[in-house]
């Protein structure tokens, strides 16, 4: 019984403890919360008293100007938060810039400022003006030691322009040149100018044109004309030679007389001048000399072809020396050119394409195969030849269908430049009359019977014809015959030119 007395005692105690330490606990809270509601009636009051707000300062002018094409460095601007009770506080606020200027562009840009804190913000704004105020820049160039000439005035040493926004403005340069000086300026983009002079010194006397040969020469006929020369130099001995301009033409394969007038003219028109007579005239030539013993001389056009190996092969088995006249048909073949040459036969010039609408439609366009042909014999031998014949021989009527009285042209002009054409008293009949050999064999030995001197026609790009050499050179020893190659002095055995 006194047990439970005890514990019953014990028990009141401990209740009544607990509930005093959550009442103070209670009264704690409900005290903080007066507190802070308390402090915040009064900071809130305190901001609407203060008028608490963040402020941006700019740093430099609200308008800026910024020259175009340099770097543009921002002021920059500072904020802090300020109000009319407690001022400005000593830390700022961290400012954000949103900058859109750009130097390469002129015009008006808007520099952003803001800042937020404490769910305040704030916004400023400054003004920049891109614009060039800046000139152009000249720079003169000067040549060592040099002098103007009175021949051709003034040369430029050169200069250049350069605008800062611009840039290169030197083709924009304005140049004027008057008396002894050169004026030259330039306007920028922005109508900035800059002009600089520069002082002319002259040196130079009038020249003298001297002509290398004199003022006549006699000149051969040919396919081109290499005048004989000339210098230009004034007192002090300067040479001014690549000034001189000539004006006249010479036909060089066409006999007869032609001026050329050489001159120099400076900046205020005065010229210093010479002429010259050149007087072309036929190339000298080699007389003929007829054989007075029996001859032969085989000649084999249109060729080199794929039979012209075989016929070099019996021409050197029987030694006897021939000639070709050849073209730039095959060129698979044309090493024979080569190799006909080094086996001591004669080469001459056919035609290139043996197009005679080509070849016959001009002068220009007969010198024009003809030089190419030319061009592939020296290749092939390391030598020209001066020797030639016509396609269809000089006596050809196919020539009018294209140009009037152009062989009658060529004969004289090629004759007049040096050339010696060949045409022939004997035909093989290859060329269509027959594709046999007995009969091209025939032929040759019927025509040459009649004559002492005789230029026989073949091709060697027949092989029915080529088969047929042995026995004509057989037939021509037998009775009499000597066989040649032909060369300049040779019997031309001309026909009689019909157009």
């Amino acid at each position: 019984m006194r047990a439970e007395v005890k514990k019953t005692k014990n028990k009141e105690p401990v209740a009544s403890g607990r509930i005093k330490k959550a009442y103070r606990r209670k009264r704690t809270a409900i005290i903080a919360a007066i507190t802070l509601i308390y402090l915040v009636i009064v900071a809130a009051a305190a901001v609407i008293i203060d008028d608490r707000h963040i402020e941006i300062t700019l740093l430099g002018d609200e308008d800026q100007l910024a020259e175009a094409g340099e770097n543009y460095v921002d002021p920059g601007a500072e904020a802090y938060f300020t109000g009319n009770l407690f001022g400005r506080t000593k830390r700022p606020v961290e400012v954000r810039t949103e900058s859109g200027v750009d130097t390469t562009a002129l015009g008006d840009y808007v520099v952003k400022y803001s800042a937020e804190a404490f769910g305040r913000s704030a916004e400023s704004y400054r003004r920049v003006h891109v614009r060039d105020t800046m000139p152009p820049v000249i720079t003169l160039e000067h040549e060592k030691d040099y002098l103007a000439s009175w021949l051709v005035g003034y040369k430029e040493e050169g200069f250049t322009a350069v605008d800062a926004f611009d840039g290169d403005l030197t083709d924009k340069v304005v140049r004027t040149e008057t008396g002894d000086a050169v004026y030259y300026s330039v306007v920028d983009s922005s109508g900035n100018e800059c002009a600089v002079e520069r002082v002319i010194e002259y040196g130079i006397s009038e020249p003298m044109i001297r002509l290398t040969g004199g003022e006549e020469v006699d000149v051969g006929a040919a396919f081109t004309f290499t005048d004989p020369g000339y210098e230009a130099t004034d007192e002090s001995g300067n040479d001014l030679t690549s000034y001189v301009q000539v004006t006249g033409e010479v036909i060089p394969w066409k006999v007869g007389s032609y001026e050329l007038n050489y001159y120099i003219m400076n900046e205020q028109g005065e010229t210093a001048t010479a002429r010259r007579t050149v007087n072309i005239v036929p190339q000298p030539m080699e007389p003929m000399v007829i054989p007075e013993e029996k001859t032969i001389y085989l000649t084999f056009d249109d060729g080199p072809g794929p039979y012209t190996g075989q016929l070099l092969d019996i021409l050197a088995r029987y030694g006897v020396k021939a000639t070709f006249f050849v073209t730039g048909d095959d060129p698979d073949y044309n090493d024979l050119i080569g190799r006909a040459y080094r086996e001591g036969h004669t080469i001459g010039v056919h035609t290139f394409s043996h197009d005679y609408y080509r070849i016959y439609s001009s002068d220009q366009a007969f010198f024009d195969d003809f030089l190419a042909t030319e061009d592939l014999i020296y290749e092939q031998t390391g030598t020209y030849s001066r020797l030639f014949r016509f396609p269809g021989g000089s006596s050809n009527t196919v020539s009018r269908n294209y140009n009037y009285g152009i062989m009658s042209r060529l004969a004289k002009t090629f004759t007049d430049m040096g050339y010696v054409y060949f045409d022939w008293n004997v035909t093989s009949g290859d060329a269509g009359e027959t594709s046999s050999t007995y009969r091209v064999i025939e032929n040759v030995a019927a025509g040459c019977s009649e004559n002492t001197v005789n230029v026989v026609l073949q091709h060697d790009i027949k092989g029915f014809s080529v088969d047929a050499v042995a026995q004509i050179i057989n037939w021509g020893r037998n009775h009499g015959y000597t066989f040649k190659a032909l060369d300049e002095t040779s019997f031309t055995a001309h026909h009689e030119i019909a157009n």
